[in-house]
């Protein structure tokens, strides 16, 4: 080598490997892609369970060149005018280098004109904050082994019952009230995949929740319930028959009384999201309200 040549110095970095990715729609085959991230920020959950959200959502995934799957960004529409955001993921040797940005994008403009929510962790409240979203309510990760739990008091003249295929339709009624949009295709899809109660009074239908497999067992939700004594009636006796299994309810904190119930069930405190919201609120705060999330993803 001569002596004019250009050689880097010794202590100059050292470009080992670039990211050029390629965002694209996400499909059937995306599966096992999108399960790979979920594992890699340590999400719960199955190929069955994110199978359900490719049934239900639409969204993208970047790879990088040679096919490793970079970050993910999907959304949910609820009826003409609102949807979720979910499975926001960024690998996490990528974070930071603007990937889960360019995602986002991608799908708040396919979302334009429509009410949005999503589930926001600590440490990504401000990345949404940004894309103007502003915070509705904490949301409580219980999940633990259940243990059994002693029966709540009865509530005089509440009845709690197996849900029966004649009382879809007020199911219906109830989750879009309480929930603040129409969501039917999704509940029906979750109705398919669960075992349920409902809270009669007077012959009414006044509540419900659901348990079906998620992650590393099940999970209660969604729960609509008037108040925390209903909320108790219903989610108890689901507790109770899955004594011993790994039980998960994503519960809003202002319910005290109802957490109690779950903390007594060893359902422990395991982490503390933001639900944040683009556009007016929507979730119940009176009446008929959301005690217990389907998921993250889907509200």
């Amino acid at each position: 080598m001569s002596e004019n040549s250009s050689a880097p110095p010794e202590d100059a970095p050292l470009l080992l490997e670039t990211f050029r990715a390629t965002i694209s729609p996400v499909t059937a085959e995306s599966l096992p892609h999108l399960h790979e991230l979920a594992v890699s920020v340590f999400w719960p959950h199955r190929g069955r369970d994110i199978e359900l959200f490719l049934e239900l959502g639409q969204g993208y995934i970047a790879h990088d060149e040679i096919g490793r799957a970079m970050g993910s960004a999907m959304y949910f529409p609820m009826g003409e005018d609102f949807a979720m955001l979910g499975m926001m993921i960024v690998t996490p040797r990528l974070q930071g280098n603007g990937a889960g940005r360019r995602l986002l994008e991608r799908v708040l403009k396919d979302c334009e004109g429509r009410d949005l929510r999503i589930t926001a962790t600590l440490a990504t409240r401000a990345f949404y904050a940004s894309a103007g979203m502003e915070p509705v309510c904490n949301i409580a990760q219980h999940q633990g082994f259940a243990s059994a739990v002693a029966a709540p008091k009865p509530v005089p003249g509440l009845l709690v019952r197996p849900l029966e295929a004649g009382d879809l339709d007020v199911i219906r009624q109830l989750d879009t009230a309480a929930y603040g949009a129409d969501r039917t295709v999704a509940l029906d899809a979750l109705l398919r995949r669960s075992e349920g109660l409902v809270a009669v009074r007077d012959g009414e239908i006044l509540g419900f929740a659901l348990k079906r497999p998620f992650g590393r067992g099940v999970v209660i939700g969604p729960l609509v319930a008037e108040d925390d004594a209903m909320a108790e009636q219903l989610a108890a006796p689901l507790i109770h028959a899955s004594e011993g299994a790994f039980v998960r309810v994503d519960a809003p904190v202002a319910h005290e009384a109802f957490r109690a119930l779950l903390s007594a069930a060893n359902l422990a405190v395991y982490d503390t999201v933001t639900e944040m919201r683009r556009g007016p609120a929507r979730r119940a705060t009176t009446g008929a309200q959301v005690y217990g999330l389907a998921t993250h993803s889907l509200g």
